[in-house]
């Protein structure tokens, strides 16, 4: 009860902050994602899957595996995810397949597990376990040794390469199993046709030089052994080289297995005995054959030597070649092909082969339908405009078709592309764009926003003549009149902005982009591994502006563009438009790597260094030829400037001018570096400065002042630097009057280690360290989760918050995940200071610290920790964590305060609302921001001030991304909205006038008095 009540009073005193039903969607915005398609393999890649209703009609969802380990289906009318489904981490999903209303879905190590979700609603029908995931064979690539089939309402899964299952897709009750005899051998089937009677499992035996080709047939009813074969052949490729073919739906055929054999196409029919002898298809010599997704509509297609396409259709008599793709040979005037199946909504498929033009800068799309024109087959064609300037190449196409009326043929195409977006076109019209490369953002900074009025003059006013300033100035004066009317009317009226209104532009506005009165405003940069870096408004999540990565000299070899790091060199503040600096590491495809930098203008995405014109690809500067070491943004006065470390520990700067070299060398007595060295097993932290006498290539170098030696077999996962951020008090005034001053050294740095030794006796540590001289001030040892240190870090001012889980049982103890909170103080105690902020740090006093420490049991683990910043550092710093039901959720300083007493609190304490310390930290769904949205899989939640001191902006992204803003001392400075403003103007007013008409009086009574005086 004694908790309760202080939970109940600490809850009512921040109440006003929080979320209330009327702000879901004004004050903050949601965007869900499933994450870039997984094109590897056919069992992944996106595919159209159509479901038939009572009344005859279907509705169709795009259905894919992803990147991110998520099962998703997408609406293609609208593009919005109609469900998905998140595996966890450590359970890769390396199949799935529809059938009529029901996914299915393999997962985890040799396909450990089988689930079965309802195709319109994502619901999970069925879980079943196949094997421990311990017990899971490990192939290259993963999805080898898995596949899939339907037969009526039973699905067979074929699983660790060896082993088949009938199950009920209904209930998930198991049928039958059969495991290959020999689970040694060489032999991995990954091939599946299931028929009423017989079941034909076709795998690859590993020979010298090639692979030779296995069949085993089953009963359907009973999972017997019929028979079980190898077939002479010699496969090259194994992944690729061989097919099965089936036609269920329209006609009945026998099925047929195909592989590609020098040069040729080796035709075996498959019979429950396996007596029939292979043959070679006549005709040309190929290639390669390409597996289009319509195997069990016994359709493929086969490549020649010299590119050109034809496709291969199962008969009653036999494997034909029904169709040539004209000019589908190889050509410098178009980039390669991309051939796919699709269905319409009665069942029959269409193969359509889909490139770019590099002559007409467009993409066109062949389409062949074999059954049309009374199966003389029938073919159409289609050019789109897609831009390879803004969503790069395609990579992936799945196709859709309708066949309306004889000779018509309507085709919707959903594309892939290589910079990570999913693209609906209907012949030449796109429907939507969904944006996946955000599920994977790498680096994100907010940028301030200019006034309208600064926009205006912005790129004008530099080149501007006096008697031009003039006229202009005279010309906008002519506005105050209206200004001064509105300025009365909002007054009397009250209807100023509010803070929980919303900041967003109206969806017709096409003036740019402008800071709101509260500076609530911004927009985000972010950066993929997708090769695309994006402008995103941070008042409803919409793309202002993106751009793709240029290669450089990497375009004729292939490469991709990893972003490292992010700065905002240029502000609102500094009088033009603001900018940011992009640090990558370019990979190329012949091993090489480079460190490119990028340098961007904010507000519209234009190249700031002026090489790259809109529209086209982003070139970056090479600024060092190798990886990167470290990058940090050197701050002086107005000057911003970024410091770049290469593998030799040399510094670049840019931008590389005379002025920028001058602000270097007076700031470089203060600079220090914490870099690990050595190998992995024998790391070390090391402190680093620069020395000012140039070496090598005429650079500076940074050489080595202090090394923190770790223990043997420690590893440093992360080191997180102390934020640049304004500090508004010094000092703690406790409930006596007295003073802890906190301790401000700007160059504490925390560390996370972890050992790697067996796990019984592996742990993690967090260290705080003087990055000037290398004096460990805070170091922790916490227990290890298996082959793992999860733990997270924020680190503010004199504040260090971090979470572990705690896996040891003793006595009054349980499993939990825990958070710990610790303070530093100077001194040795209370009124003890010694300027921490701005004495050296090689001062005997730097290191004498007083510190306090606790730590709280969470409900729940987390996934990314970060503290809410604001302008001048007033308000009070609330803690943002992502915790693992994927909700955003807030945790105030107060409850994380390491001075809760363990007794009841005195009055000197309670005047300082210090509440008893209780070890569990309440569930309080008033403190979750996300409400009831799903924000999966966050990794990282930045933060950043409004203009409003009170207020705080926070953006989480991972899979999903999420924004919202938060007070945590309340919105101070802000009139509540429903004040009374009106009243007060009246009681102003009145009181005016009320002096107005008193004055005469009280000057008459007083003249009066002096006469009688």
């Amino acid at each position: 009860m004694r908790f309760l009540s202080l939970w109940l009073a600490a809850s009512c005193i921040s109440s006003v902050w929080a979320l209330h039903a009327s702000e879901v969607g004004v004050v903050d915005w949601y965007k869900s994602f499933a994450g870039v398609p997984r094109i590897g393999a056919i069992s992944t890649a996106p595919v159209f899957h159509r479901i038939g209703g009572s009344n005859g009609s279907t509705q169709s969802l795009v259905l894919t595996a992803t990147e991110k380990n998520v099962l998703a289906a997408i609406s293609p009318v609208d593009g919005s995810l109609a469900w998905r489904y998140l595996f966890d981490q450590d359970e890769h999903v390396i199949g799935l397949k529809a059938h009529q209303d029901v996914v299915a879905a393999v997962s985890g190590s040799g396909g450990a597990t089988l689930r079965l979700f309802d195709a319109l609603t994502g619901d999970l029908r069925v879980e079943k376990r196949l094997h421990r995931p311990d017990a899971g064979r490990l192939f290259e690539p993963e999805t080898l040794g898995t596949a899939i089939a339907f037969e009526k309402d039973d699905v067979f899964v074929l699983s660790n390469g060896h082993i088949l299952r009938r199950v009920d897709s209904k209930t998930g009750e198991l049928k039958w199993c059969w495991a290959s005899p020999d689970e040694a051998s060489l032999v991995v089937y990954s091939k599946i046709i299931a028929t009423p009677s017989v079941t034909y499992v076709v795998g690859l035996a590993k020979s010298f030089a090639s692979y030779t080709l296995h069949v085993t047939t089953l009963s359907s009813s009973t999972g017997e052994l019929l028979e079980s074969m190898s077939i002479p052949s010699s496969i090259k490729d194994g992944l690729v080289d061989f097919l099965v073919l089936s036609t269920a739906g329209q006609s009945e055929l026998t099925p047929h297995a195909i592989w590609f054999e020098d040069g040729s196409i080796r035709v075996l029919k498959l019979t429950p005995e396996i007596k029939e002898t292979s043959s070679t298809s006549k005709g040309a010599v190929y290639k390669r054959v390409v597996d289009v997704g319509l195997s069990e509509h016994g359709q493929f297609v086969a490549l020649k030597d010299d590119g050109t396409a034809h496709i291969f259709k199962l008969t009653e008599d036999g494997l034909k070649a029904v169709w040539e793709f004209r000019d589908s040979a190889s050509s410098n005037q178009y980039a390669e092909s991309h051939y796919v199946g699709g269905l319409d909504k009665d069942g029959w498929p269409f193969i359509a082969r889909v490139y770019w033009s590099h002559v007409f800068k467009k993409a066109t799309a062949h389409v062949f339908a074999a059954h049309l024109a009374d199966g003389k087959g029938f073919s159409t064609s289609f050019t789109f405009p897609f831009e390879t300037s803004v969503h790069g190449v395609m990579t992936h196409v799945a196709l859709d078709a309708a066949n309306p009326e004889e000779f018509k043929v309507i085709s919707r195409l959903v594309l892939t592309t290589s910079t990570g977006a999913v693209q609906l076109w209907q012949q030449d019209q796109l429907h939507w764009t969904r944006e996946e490369a955000l599920s994977d953002i790498r680096v994100a900074e907010f940028v301030e926003l200019p006034e309208r009025k600064i926009i205006a003059a912005l790129g004008r006013e530099e080149e501007e003549t006096f008697m031009a300033r003039l006229v202009r100035q005279t010309s906008e004066a002519q506005d105050f009149p209206q200004y001064a009317i509105n300025f009365v009317k909002r007054f009397v009226t009250g209807s100023y902005a509010s803070v929980s209104s919303s900041v967003a532009s109206p969806t017709n506005a096409s003036e740019p982009l402008s800071r709101d009165t509260f500076g609530l405003r911004k927009i985000i940069v972010v950066a993929t591994p997708y090769g695309k870096v994006y402008g995103i408004d941070s008042a409803n999540g919409e793309i202002v502006w993106s751009r793709v990565f240029g290669l450089g000299w990497a375009a004729e070899v292939g490469g991709h563009i990893l972003p490292v790091k992010l700065f905002v060199t240029r502000t609102v503040s500094d009088g033009d438009s603001p900018q940011v600096v992009l640090i990558t590491q370019r990979r190329a495809s012949n091993t090489l790597v480079d460190t490119v930098l990028f340098h961007i203008d904010a507000l519209t995405g234009a190249d700031v260094r002026g090489v790259s014109p809109a529209g086209a690809l982003l070139q970056g500067l090479d600024v060092i030829a190798g990886p990167l070491v470290e990058a940090y943004l050197l701050r002086s006065g107005n000057s911003k400037i970024v410091v770049l470390l290469d593998e030799f520990v040399q510094v670049h700067l840019y931008p590389d001018t005379s002025e920028s070299t001058a602000v270097y060398k007076k700031a470089l007595p203060s600079l220090y570096f914490v870099l690990r060295t050595g190998p992995r097993g024998s790391q070390r932290l090391t402190g680093h400065q620069i020395s000012s006498v140039e070496e090598l290539m005429g650079r500076d170098v940074a050489y080595p002042t202090w090394t923190v030696s770790l223990p043997p077999s420690e590893v440093i996962y992360s080191i997180i630097p102390k934020p640049h951020e304004p500090v508004a008090s010094l000092g703690k005034v406790l409930g006596n009057r007295t003073t802890l001053y906190k301790y401000l050294n700007p160059n504490l740095v925390a560390v996370v280690t972890g050992s790697s030794s067996p796990p019984s006796a592996s742990t993690c540590s967090v260290y705080l360290v003087d990055g000037a001289k290398g004096t460990i001030i805070y170091h922790a040892t916490l227990p290890s989760m298996v082959d793992s240190c999860d733990i997270h870090v924020a680190l503010t001012e004199n504040w260090l918050v971090y979470d572990y889980y705690d896996g040891e049982l003793g006595v009054d103890q349980a499993k939990s995940h825990r958070i710990v909170s610790v303070e530093l103080y100077e001194g040795s105690g209370v009124d003890d200071k010694r300027r921490s902020s701005d004495a050296s740090s090689f001062s005997d006093e730097s290191a004498d610290v007083t510190i306090f420490e606790q730590s709280y049991v969470l409900p729940r683990g987390i996934t990314t920790i970060s503290a809410t910043s604001t302008s001048y550092g007033i308000s009070m710093k609330d803690i943002i964590v992502a915790n693992e039901n994927h909700q955003i959720q807030s945790f105030p300083r107060r409850f994380l305060d390491p001075r809760r007493p363990k007794q009841k609190p005195t009055n000197q304490e309670m005047e300082e609302w210090l509440t008893q310390y209780e070890p569990l930290i309440p569930d309080d769904p008033k403190r979750v921001l996300s409400h009831n949205y799903e924000v999966a899989q966050t990794k990282r939640i930045i933060t950043s001030p409004a203009l409003l001191e009170s207020t705080s902006l926070v953006f989480a992204y991972g899979l999903d991304l999420f924004f919202t803003r938060v007070a945590p001392s309340s919105t101070f400075d802000v009139l509540s909205e429903n004040f009374n403003k009106a009243q007060l103007v009246f009681t102003v007013g009145g009181l005016a006038l009320a002096i107005i008409v008193a004055k005469p009086m009280v000057s008459r009574k007083r003249l009066r008095e002096r006469w009688y005086d």
